[in-house]
Formats: C-alpha cells, sequence, structure tokens
C-alpha cells in the first residue's frame, strides 16, 4: 500500500494480489482512521481501528462486531474509489469533483510516450516537492528563456552562452508542441548522445512535458509531470528513457547532474514565493512567456467547454516564437 495526497485528497493506492492497481480514498467512513494505516492481504485493506474490511472496489465486505440483529448490510457501505490507468511504468489517476465520473467518457487521455514501446519502464527518474501552486510549477516548467540563468552549469550552459532563438509551434490536443528542431549548439547535455539528434518537444493539460528526441533509430524522453498537491505545495516528477543500451552504463554519473538540474528549478520557485506573498499578478510579454500565457488560455477553454458541455478548441496558433537564451 501507499498513501498519497493530491489535489488536497488522501489517497490509498495498492495492487490485488493479481498485480493490478487501485486507487481508495484513504479514510475510513467508520471513524475517519486513515486505511493506510491497517493491512492488506491482497484483496481487502482492513482498518486498524475496529477491523473493517474493503475490497478495490471500495465495497465494505466485513464489520467483525456485527452479531446478526442489527439488519444492517455491510455492502451498502462504500469508500470513494478512482480509476487508474497503468503504462510505461506510471500510474495515472482520474480525479473528477463527481464521484463515479467514467474517465471513458471524456476525450482526454493519459500520454503513451512515442518510440519506445507500450511496456518500457524508465531508466532513471526523480521526484521534487516545490511549495507552490500548481500553475507556478507548469509555467516554471516550460519557460525558455530562464535556462542560462537558472541552470548555469559547465555540463549545460551559461550567461555567455545566450543567442537568438527560433522555434515552431502548434496546436497538440490538449495543448501545445515545439515543433522538431535540431537542438540548441550551447545545449552541451545533448552532445553525449551523438549523431545528429532532433528534438520535439510537447506540454498536455494537465500538467505534462513530453521530450522525445530521436537519434537515428534510438529515442530518448524525458518525461516531466507537475502533480497538484495542495493548494500551495506541487510534485515535479521527472522521468528518463532511453533505447540505447550504453546509456544504462552513465546513469551513476548522470544521476546527480539531473537532480542537480531539479534542485535548481525548485530553488528559484523558493525564493519567487517571497515576492508572490506581495504582488500575485504577472507580466507576461512576447515572445518567451507565450507558452505561460498559452497555459491559462488553454486551463480557461478546457473549464468552459466542460461547463457548456461541448468539444474543446484549442485556442494555441500556428506560429514561431523568437527569444534570446
Amino acid at each position: 500500500m501507499l498513501a498519497k495526497t493530491v489535489l488536497g485528497e488522501p489517497l490509498l493506492f495498492a495492487r490485488n494480489a493479481d498485480g493490478a492497481v487501485f486507487a481508495l480514498r484513504d479514510v475510513c467512513p467508520h471513524r475517519a482512521m486513515p486505511l493506510s494505516c491497517g493491512r492488506f492481504d491482497g484483496e481487502q485493506v482492513e482498518c486498524c481501528y475496529h477491523g473493517w474490511k474493503f475490497d478495490k472496489d471500495g465495497v465494505c465486505r466485513d464489520i467483525p462486531w456485527l452479531t446478526g440483529h442489527e439488519n444492517i448490510d455491510p455492502s451498502n457501505i462504500k469508500v470513494r474509489t478512482y480509476p487508474v490507468h497503468e503504462a510505461q511504468g506510471n500510474i495515472w489517476i482520474f480525479m473528477s469533483e463527481k464521484p463515479g465520473a467514467n474517465p471513458d467518457d471524456f476525450a482526454h487521455k493519459p500520454p503513451l510516450l512515442p518510440g519506445i514501446g507500450a511496456d518500457a519502464k524508465p531508466g532513471m527518474w526523480t521526484r521534487s516537492l516545490f511549495p507552490c501552486h500548481v500553475d507556478h510549477g507548469v509555467i516554471g516548467l516550460m519557460d525558455p528563456a530562464h535556462g542560462p540563468f537558472v541552470h548555469q552549469a559547465w555540463w549545460w550552459r551559461g550567461k555567455t552562452s545566450i543567442h537568438e532563438k527560433a522555434k515552431a509551434f502548434g496546436a497538440s490536443p490538449f495543448g501545445f508542441v515545439m515543433k522538431k528542431h535540431k537542438p540548441s549548439n550551447n545545449s552541451f547535455g545533448y552532445k553525449i548522445l551523438g549523431g545528429v539528434p532532433e528534438t520535439e518537444i510537447f506540454f498536455e493539460l494537465p500538467g505534462t512535458r513530453i521530450e522525445h528526441i530521436e537519434i537515428g533509430k534510438h529515442h530518448v524522453i524525458n518525461l516531466t509531470c507537475v502533480t497538484p498537491i495542495s493548494e500551495t505545495e506541487t510534485e515535479i516528477t521527472h522521468l528518463i528513457y532511453w533505447t540505447q543500451s550504453w546509456l544504462h552504463l552513465i546513469k551513476p554519473f548522470f544521476r546527480p547532474f539531473m537532480e542537480q538540474f531539479i534542485e535548481q528549478d525548485r530553488g528559484v520557485v523558493v525564493r519567487q514565493q517571497i515576492g508572490l506573498k506581495h504582488e500575485k499578478s504577472m507580466l507576461l510579454l512576447k515572445d518567451a512567456d507565450t507558452l505561460a500565457r498559452w497555459y491559462f488560455q488553454l486551463k480557461q477553454e478546457y473549464m468552459k467547454a466542460a461547463a457548456d458541455s461541448r468539444a474543446f478548441s484549442n485556442p494555441v496558433p500556428e506560429v514561431i516564437l523568437r527569444w534570446r537564451s
């Protein structure tokens, strides 16, 4: 069992004896004891307080103290369940304001990473908790101009490497894409991959970024997920997949750099919170801030489409953006 908070909701994840993942609200309806404090036998979760048992569908299967005269059917008592989907080493959870909402009724699905196969697992991953609202986690993640200032390092880039860039963008189903291009000459980190890499970067609501790097027949994919834990906490999970077998050999060497990269972003967010206490609005300029502007427009359109029971209409245009970084 694994207890986790997402969107302010206490969740309990577990696997049945057959390996299938399920998710319950991590609160016993009897006396509000976290179910994760109890025991799990592969079929039922037992509350540690009074021994009530719940199956993967949230149905109460046993109340030990009942004698039979109470005329109580335990199966009428239920814990909220959440649909989950497991793919490529990740567990995605569907959380709706309405209990029982079916994720199959929505066009928006969890992403399937290209070029690596449905059964792929990440070769390396890291996770960090950012003390900010999810919006700041997302727009910080997609910001194209902060690199030379936040990520200064001999193995990546510095202030003196700044030069003008021009990238073509367009709409994706629930976000936008920086279309396929060769990485910038000042991105040393790409050079270790060899060959002539081409990169395509996707952002999708609610908060996933996929960087797909192709080098001939091989693929490297960076998946970054921004998960809202609460109004003031956001979890950043970064995963790297690859098809080149030799990259496994440099994992011990590369991991500290990946963790340092994420920690640099976290440090900026920590300091930003000081200013946000005094100023909530942001001055978003063209062209480097356009991605942040699109994010807020995408969110607004998604909510309007849901409220009006209509199809989502992506507001992102086909455009070339230019900035210096």
